[in-house]
């Protein structure tokens, strides 16, 4: 992507810390991958793969992970450690969280309440509970929003809420005093896919600002929430590089990572299958791109998760998220997207559920974020083993939502 013609490449140009690259300046692609290995695998690795972060561009770290099996993309995963905060800590080492999703294809309160009982219950949400809106009204958005704050404050839960909706309807309910956690908005690698998306470097700017002026962080103060995919930037046909030639899709989604990185995310995801079969055909090509993801997102320095789904007309099924689910597991994502039954009623597709987060949960050994899980525990939902317990719903003072 020219520099004269695209903003994300002279982001990633312009902000480029040539004395982290310093070490890794002589290495080929080839060499970065063994280099990548070889700290991952020796003591203080975490450490050392922070500090040439800003060094890496996404050109590199794409690049090294095609050379890389599966195995590879985990281990060096698995060795970095991203750490973002606002009311909860996501991304500490032994920690899985999530995020839960209560879409309903109405908005209608009542429903949102039940999903957001249902994962609350088996106990989802530390990292964000977060509902995409069937309809993108500020009004709606409004209410949203203040639903989700109301049961955040009437059950002294320490997470955050957020309302997907586009970057400008935020701002502008952060100016009206709606209460505004997260900034949300879906971005991609180069400056005409994010155009497509309504959205320029400028606008996140500003978004960022407003909800920073907002104060609302208690352990930290990161505000934004980005989601990401690969195939965006071809489906909106601005994938053309220099001289009118193609530039492949994990090239250009690692590029989105370099976009939110200037942006000090909360969090990041991949919604890795969402974009279908066009893009990604079937469930190995899924679950391939879901470890190259989270893999460039982490080693660039991003709060890395991943919404591990699949359309309905893809050639995958709940095998390929469970094998998907468990590989990110051992990789140390951050978080995963959980909505009830796997199945978003509002999108259409298949993702993977609450009760997914509890087995990822208990085979990789995981806890959820420090603060969210001394409030299970405060509640009576925290099990000995660290799992939840088995709650009569009727009987949960978590029952008033709905």
């Amino acid at each position: 992507m020219p520099y004269e013609t695209d903003d994300v490449t002279r982001l990633i140009l312009d902000t480029h810390d040539a004395a982290a690259f310093a070490p890794l300046r002589h290495l080929t692609v080839g060499g970065l991958r063994e280099w990548l290995l070889a700290t991952a695998t020796a003591p203080g690795a975490a450490a050392a793969l922070t500090a040439v972060a800003p060094g890496l561009t996404p050109e590199m770290v794409a690049a090294a992970s095609k050379l890389m099996r599966n195995q590879e993309l985990i281990t060096v995963a698995a060795a970095t450690e991203v750490v973002t905060g606002f009311r909860s800590t996501v991304g500490l080492s032994g920690r899985l969280a999530t995020r839960l999703q209560p879409n309903h294809p109405a908005d209608d309160p009542a429903g949102v309440a039940a999903a957001v009982l249902d994962g609350l219950l088996l106990g989802c949400g530390d990292a964000v509970i977060g509902i995409n809106p069937a309809s993108d009204s500020p009004a709606a958005v409004a209410r949203l929003l203040r639903l989700l704050d109301d049961v955040r404050q009437r059950y002294e839960i320490p997470t955050q809420s957020c309302v997907l909706t586009h970057v400008t309807t935020t701002i502008d309910l952060a100016a009206a005093g709606e209460p505004v956690d997260l900034v949300f908005q879906s971005i991609a690698g180069t400056q005409g896919a994010n155009a497509g998306f309504g959205v320029d470097l400028t606008l996140l700017a500003e978004g960022r600002e407003a909800a920073l002026s907002l104060g609302r962080g208690e352990v930290g103060e990161q505000v934004m929430y980005f989601e990401t995919g690969q195939g965006s930037a071809l489906s909106a046909d601005a994938h053309l590089g220099t001289g009118g030639l193609p530039v492949d899709q994990q090239t250009l989604e690692a590029r989105a990572y370099a976009v939110a990185r200037a942006f000090d995310p909360f969090l990041v995801n991949t919604v890795v299958g969402f974009i279908g079969p066009e893009y990604l055909y079937d469930g190995k090509q899924i679950i391939r791109a879901g470890l190259e993801d989270h893999f460039c997102g982490k080693v660039l320095g991003v709060p890395m998760g991943v919404d591990v789904c699949y359309t309905n007309h893809a050639e995958a099924d709940s095998d390929d998220t469970d094998t998907l689910l468990t590989l990110l597991v051992a990789a140390g994502t951050s978080f995963v997207i959980t909505v009830p039954g796997a199945d978003d009623v509002m999108l259409g597709y298949q993702s993977t559920s609450y009760h997914d987060a509890l087995y990822a949960r208990r085979v990789g050994r995981k806890r959820p974020a420090p603060e969210f899980e001394a409030w299970l525990d405060r509640v009576g939902l925290l099990a000995e083993d660290g799992g939840i317990r088995a709650v009569d719903p009727a009987r949960s003072a978590l029952r008033e939502l709905v």
